[in-house]
Formats: C-alpha cells, structure tokens, sequence
C-alpha cells in the first residue's frame, strides 16, 4: 500500500479519471476561445462551455443561463456578496451570515462593514448548526442578504438550507449559500430549496482546481449583481475575463459524474467514516466527535482525542494526509474559529483532526489509518501527566478549581 494515505477530501480531491480524459483535448486540439465568434476553434469552445454550463445547472437544478464561470468558490463568495451589497445597498446595509463560515465569506463580511454595511455574524449551536429560528430572530427591515453554509467544511455539519430559504422568501430577502462542500456530496436543488444565490468548485468534486461557478436566480426574484471584474463583459456583464475552457469543461464533466455517482459515492464514503470511527471509538477513550451527528456530510469526520495536542498528533501520523482544520487557514496557530464559535474548548480544540474519506478510499486504507491513529494517540498519552491523573481517577476540575481560587 502507497503512503502517506491521502484523507483530507474536503480541503481538494483528485481528478477523476474520466474529467480529465474529457479535458485534454481543450489543451492542444480544440483549443479556441470560447469568445472568438468569428471561426470554428471559437465556436468549438463556445459548444463546450454551453454543454459544461448544461451539466453544472443540471447537478444542482438549475437553467444553463443561471451559471457565471469563476475561478472558484472565492471569487464567486466575492462576486455575490459584494454585488448584491452595490446593488441593492440603497434598499438596507444589513448582512446576515455565521460564525463557522469559511472565511472567504467572513472576510468579504469584514470588508463590506469598512463600507457601510452591518453584518450579523449569527452563532451555531454546540453541533455547529445554525437554526432557522437565529436567522429569523437576526432579521431586520433592512436586512438585504443571508448568507449561510450548506455544509461546513470542517465538521461537515449540514445546515437546514430549505427552511432558511423559504424564510428568505417570505421576508423578501435574498439568499446565499456557500454549497462547495455540499454540490456534489449531497442531493442540492436550487427550486426547491429556495437558493437565490449559490457557489461551487470544481476541485472539491473531483475536477481541476482554479474553476468554480456562481448560481444566480433569474426569475422569482431575479438576482441582479454589480460586477466586481470589468474587462470585455463576459458572463452576461457579471464576470469579466477570458474563459479556462478546460477547466470548465472539468467543471462539467465533474459535475455530470457526481450526478450519476453521488449515491454511490455518498454510501462508500459514509460506510469508511463508520468504520474508522467505530475502530477509534472501539480501542480510546475521551475521544469527541466534533459537529452533528445526524446531520452531516456522508465523508467527513472530525474528531477531538482529550490529552493530546493536534500537531504533534499529526506529526505522530505522519503517514496519513490529514489536517487539523480548514486548508485555508492551516498556517494559524489559533485554534479554530469554526470550534470555538461551537464552544468547544480550547483544548479540545487543539487536539481536533479532520479526516476526510472520498472516492478512490480503500478500506485497506482505512484500517491502516484507523492503526495508526490508535497507536500514535496511545503512544503520546503515556507521556501526559493529565491523561495519567485521569486514569487514576483524580478530578482534574477540582485541580483546576483549585489552581484559579
């Protein structure tokens, strides 16, 4: 068995066999621009991207027109926000979205409040997910925007998109997801769901990275944006910029595999994640699993092993790809903001790793992570004093108690 052992599929995935023998030849053969109307390499291309934009809109329910080429979820996170904000900030400046949010939509947030607007940062529960009851209770009358997670990339808590949508609508507010987590892993339905707005990446469903898309409803309210790109006005006027056209065609073609394989993929991955954590649990105590356990992504698994610290755990397990937290964010030393807004403490906090299982897992694979694991958290509580104290039966709460009084 090759090592290290990659599980970390919620920071980016492979590229499925499949897209990438549909892309190559966007590389060297049919290699116009799609915006080139004058000849047959332009008109190829421009074939291709319509056929990509078909497969996106179909993964998630949506019309062809309703898709905007981006480089990723981040542009598309900043091309929605921002542009709903410039458009329609004459009608209110409030912004709704959440703690545990990636930080691409909290740091647009930030950004947004340096230009007038107010933006409530709405706390989950201890599971990491958000009620449809704080996003009411959050509402205003200026209140323009709602944007909340479909699944959080670090605990993979599923948010109840449905009812949040529907209450949107009721209240005449748009709606936003970030859904890089969830399209793709887990059945999304623009319609029914009440989606206004909703962003996707390729290299999360197993395309190529640097390519994602925006959904912009187009009817019952129609979206309108104010561009954050100018250039040749590509992408109806919302997106400036010559297209990637193999990327997008790996946007498609990914997309129209995750339709046919979700089930599929969503029962492999889910019966790893009860495996393994069925063997951690099994074989070490005063291990937690972070987020809800019934609403949750079917391939993710963060877990919080008490009396050890994150990085030397991963140091310890040095033949499995894994992370303590969102790949974004893995240069802090701090500790999650995503746990700590779920109020986990600080040193369960540090000692939380996330494991990600996909497509291409093994569960010979499994097992050997599963061993390692054990074996790695065994080794580094014998040389913690606490764990000791523990084992012997001391309160350590009273020692703390203690120690502060």
């Amino acid at each position: 068995m090759k090592t290290p052992i990659y599980l970390d599929y919620q920071a980016t995935t492979p590229v499925d066999p499949r897209v990438l023998e549909t892309m190559l030849p966007y590389f060297n053969e049919t290699f116009g621009n799609a915006a080139s109307r004058s000849h047959a390499f332009g008109w190829t291309a421009e074939k291709a991207i319509d056929r990509a934009r078909a497969q996106v809109a179909s993964l998630i329910g949506a019309s062809p027109k309703e898709i905007v080429w981006t480089s990723g979820s981040t542009e598309a996170i900043n091309l929605a926000m921002k542009g709903v904000a410039e458009m329609y900030g004459s009608k209110g400046k409030h912004i709704i979205t959440t703690q545990p949010e990636h930080k691409a939509v909290l740091d647009t947030g930030h950004h947004l409040e340096k230009h007038g607007f107010e933006v409530t940062y709405v706390k989950p529960d201890t599971n990491g997910r958000i009620s449809v009851e704080s996003i009411a209770s959050a509402m205003r009358e200026d209140t323009i925007l709602v944007a909340v997670m479909w699944a959080n990339n670090e605990v993979g808590t599923v948010n109840p998109i449905r009812e949040i949508g529907t209450l949107c609508h009721e209240r005449g507010v748009l709606f936003f997801t970030d859904a890089t987590q969830a399209v793709g892993k887990i059945p999304v339905d623009v319609v029914a769901d009440n989606i206004d707005l909703l962003c996707l990446s390729a290299h999360k469903i197993y395309g190529p990275k640097g390519v994602g898309a925006l959904y912009v409803r187009r009817r019952n309210p129609r979206v309108r944006l104010v561009a954050q790109m100018d250039g040749g006005g590509h992408e109806r006027g919302m997106r400036s910029g010559t297209l990637n056209v193999p990327g997008i065609v790996g946007l498609g073609a990914a997309c129209e595999v995750s339709e046919q394989d979700m089930q599929k993929d969503a029962e492999h991955s889910r019966s790893l994640r009860d495996h393994f954590e069925k063997r951690v649990f099994a074989a070490l105590d005063h291990t937690h699993i972070n987020g809800d356990a019934e609403h949750r992504l079917p391939h993710c698994s963060n877990l919080s092993f008490s009396y050890v610290e994150g990085e030397s755990l991963i140091m310890g397990i040095k033949d499995l790809a894994v992370s303590s937290g969102s790949a974004c964010t893995s240069a802090s030393l701090e500790p999650s903001h995503v746990l700590q807004s779920m109020e986990v403490g600080d040193e369960l906090a540090h000692s939380s790793i996330r494991f990600g299982f996909g497509r291409f897992t093994t569960r010979e694979e499994v097992d050997f992570a599963a061993d390692q694991v054990i074996e790695a958290v065994t080794r580094l509580r014998e040389l913690s004093p606490l764990y000791e104290m523990v084992q012997e039966g001391i309160d350590l709460s009273k020692i703390q108690w203690q120690a502060e009084h």
